[in-house]
């Protein structure tokens, strides 16, 4: 099964195209929708915080319990339909998140790996590095999620678009 990873402005197109079962929410508490019809709303995660990877005022930062929450919803969703993850722009919280997911989901890859096959579906794809930070130390991988978002390099915002993700990898 994939992940559906889009901007805010997507989403609504995407649901009706595709009829995810679960969809995470990654937007500024301001800016925060409500649950979609289309979505059970036990199988919607909103989680408001901003795209940012330091303490900033006026701000939410992603933290341990924003991530923790991530991976528990995570592991509630079956695969039997498409898991929509989106954000504002759909190039960093939701890219992030789905890398997460990914890693998680795929737990004997190699995370560089992943991150290289996030690159070449994605070439806009800038994975909010504090969220994997968070998630490398909540899953215990030492340090080797972080070094494979380093490794995907520069990316290409203009070219931002919805994307789907394989959720397992070998």
């Amino acid at each position: 099964m994939h992940l559906i990873v889009c901007g805010l402005a997507d989403v609504e197109a995407l649901i009706a195209a595709r009829k995810p079962s679960h969809m995470i929410s990654l937007l500024d508490p301001a800016t925060m929708i409500g649950t979609p019809a289309e979505v059970l709303p036990q199988n919607h995660l909103r989680l408001g915080i901003n795209d940012i990877t330091e303490p900033m005022e006026e701000m939410t930062v992603p933290d341990e319990a924003a991530v923790g929450r991530i991976l528990a919803f995570n592991r509630g969703w079956d695969e039997r339909q498409p898991m929509l993850i989106h954000c504002w722009a759909g190039i960093s919280r939701s890219t992030a998140t789905a890398f997460v997911i990914a890693c998680e989901r795929s737990p004997a890859a190699d995370e560089r790996g992943i991150a290289r096959t996030l690159r070449q579906t994605a070439p806009h794809a800038s994975p909010n590095r504090r969220i994997v930070a968070l998630a490398d130390e909540l899953m215990n991988r030492r340090g080797r999620m972080i070094e494979a978002v380093e490794a995907m390099g520069d990316y290409d915002y203009l070219a931002a678009a919805p994307f789907e993700f394989p959720v397992r990898h070998a």
